[in-house]
């Protein structure tokens, strides 16, 4: 059974940065390679929406409130997925989510990932 636990989130100030981790367990080497990996946000009372995801080509997509600011990668010698988050807005704080596809070819829609974290916030003033 694959496990997502996030970490990395916090208190910042407008236009600093942070790092996300997410480091995935009940995987083999080879499955976390063909995986999907992403990032997703969600501000209370609103959707889970998509910031960004990495596929099994290490092909990466972001959401347009974030392209040029954030970075996604992962690590897959050590099963981690990260988010390098620089110049954060105000609108940035809310809980971060990582999340995994075993279908491995990408996509921005929740309904798409099959496992979660329990997410990481992050909170920029």
């Amino acid at each position: 059974h694959v496990q997502l636990v996030e970490s990395g989130g916090g208190s910042v100030q407008t236009g600093g940065s942070l790092r996300l981790s997410c480091a995935a367990s009940g995987y083999t080497f080879s499955t976390f390679t063909t995986y999907c990996m992403a990032w997703f946000r969600q501000a209370p009372g609103k959707e889970r929406e998509g910031v960004a995801y990495i596929n099994n080509a290490r092909f990466r997509k972001y959401s347009d409130s974030v392209l040029g600011r954030f970075v996604i990668n992962k690590d897959n010698a050590k099963n981690t997925l990260y988010l390098t988050m620089n110049n954060l807005k105000l609108e940035d704080t809310t809980m971060y989510y990582c999340a995994a596809d075993r279908r491995g070819g990408g996509s921005a829609l929740r309904d798409d990932y099959n496992f979660w974290g329990q997410g990481t916030q992050v909170t920029v003033s």
